[in-house]
């Protein structure tokens, strides 16, 4: 039998070479398409998600606009940040409350290592501005601020409350005796991007940025 006893009789059944071109490019292109999109999610799972991000990463605190006496509040691993702009008289106080602390010397490592410049008694980079981890030692509460005298008790000199059980601390984040928590309040790593940039969370070389303290 001959090729053409082989040959299609409707017209409308013969291979069009232009028309299978045209279909072999497109079904090509929605393969090359579907690779893409199926090529996306395994892309985006290679990334750190948004809130492992938020949780961890080191924060910018613009202070420029913090006055002395003032207090502003970040948040950084999902827990509060406080920087305080503290006055010259609430500096002046905190020598004189040495004899009254658990810690006064900030020898327990609740505070990051090789912060420059750092005063243990101040316990701070620059003695004018505390950061620090809002967190209570006890229980994990968070103490308030409460920055005038005889506000909390008759000897009051200005710190932080707990009203949670009662601990007390100086405005330096330091525990005062007779508080149920244990440790200084947490002086996480951080450092000065310019005079009014503080980057919490890191040192300036990038390091401790996994850092944590003995107890929160």
């Amino acid at each position: 039998m001959s090729a053409a006893e082989y040959a299609p009789s409707d017209p409308s059944l013969e291979v069009n070479p232009e028309r299978r071109r045209m279909l072999t490019g497109v079904v090509t292109t929605v393969g090359a398409v579907g690779v893409g999109f199926a090529a996306v999610p395994f892309i985006e799972s290679l990334l750190p998600s948004a809130s492992a991000v938020a949780g961890g990463a080191p924060v910018e605190i613009d202070i420029g606009g913090l006055a002395p006496g003032q207090m502003l509040t970040v948040t950084w691993r999902k827990r509060p940040v406080w920087v305080l702009h503290r006055t010259e008289a609430q500096l002046a106080v905190l020598p004189a409350l040495n004899s009254q602390l658990k810690d006064p010397m900030s020898r327990e490592p609740q505070q990051a290592p090789d912060l420059p410049n750092w005063n243990p008694v101040q316990r701070s980079v620059k003695p004018e501005f505390l950061v620090a981890v809002g967190i209570c030692t006890h229980l994990g509460c968070i103490p308030k601020y409460r920055p005038q005298p005889g506000s909390v008790s008759p000897g009051w000199r200005g710190g932080f409350f707990c009203p949670c059980h009662g601990s007390r601390y100086d405005l330096a984040g330091r525990v005062m005796d007779g508080s149920p928590a244990p440790l200084n309040l947490p002086v996480l790593p951080y450092y000065y991007k310019d005079t009014r940039t503080i980057i919490a969370g890191e040192m300036a070389n990038g390091a401790d940025q996994n850092w944590q303290p003995s107890g929160w």
